[in-house]
């Protein structure tokens, strides 16, 4: 039951947003009583956090394993996060639009999350990987390492956020992940000059 209520936190969250989605409104969805979402989480804050903790730290925690395992080769490590923000997202499809309402957005409900708890773990680790690749001479030196992981953000979970609009507006509903992942993938070796590309 407890898998079944964060199911429908989630589901919620995604159409009304976290600060618009009430425990009636969630119970409903997950077709109980806001009695069981008390028993199982207390209140609003802590199902909340039950979500963060249980749903979004884990699903994040796929793109720190890919990283983690991609050894010290810039190119591999830049492959392995495009690879696990696209694993992330397959495993769990709410997490773009999640993403867009509650952290982009001003005032999103799990912005500081990304920031105290996620920035540190990914692209905090990230921008230091790729200015040591650029002090050795295995990437770019006119590109800036923590603007290059903003744009590897925006190149992985936009493109998730959005295809509803851009799979419509291009007639490009053919468009795989897998096909997504070696564009993503070709650009970025491309435009970054990286040496020995995978």
């Amino acid at each position: 039951m407890r898998e079944r209520l964060l199911d429908a936190a989630i589901a919620c969250y995604v159409r009304q947003g976290i600060a618009g989605a009430s425990l009636r409104m969630i119970a409903t969805e997950a077709g109980t009583t806001p009695a069981l979402l008390h028993y199982y989480f207390g209140d609003k804050q802590q199902l909340q956090e039950a979500v963060a903790q249980e749903r979004v730290l884990p699903t994040l925690g796929i793109v720190i394993a890919e990283m983690t395992s991609a050894g010290d080769d810039i190119a591999a490590v830049i492959a392995a996060f495009v690879r696990g923000v696209g694993k992330a997202v397959a495993s769990a499809p709410w997490l773009p639009p999640l993403w867009v309402r509650e952290v982009l957005c001003e005032g999103g409900a799990l912005r500081g999350l990304l920031v105290d708890t996620i920035v540190p773990k990914v692209p905090a680790l990230l921008v230091q990987r790729l200015a040591q690749a650029q002090r050795k001479g295995g990437l770019n030196p006119d590109l800036d390492p923590r603007l290059l992981v903003v744009s590897l953000v925006g190149l992985t979970l936009f493109p998730a956020a959005s295809a509803g609009i851009w799979k419509s507006v291009f007639g490009a509903h053919d468009v795989t992940p897998d096909m997504l992942h070696q564009h993503t993938i070709a650009l970025l070796d491309r435009g970054l000059e990286l040496r020995d590309a995978k």
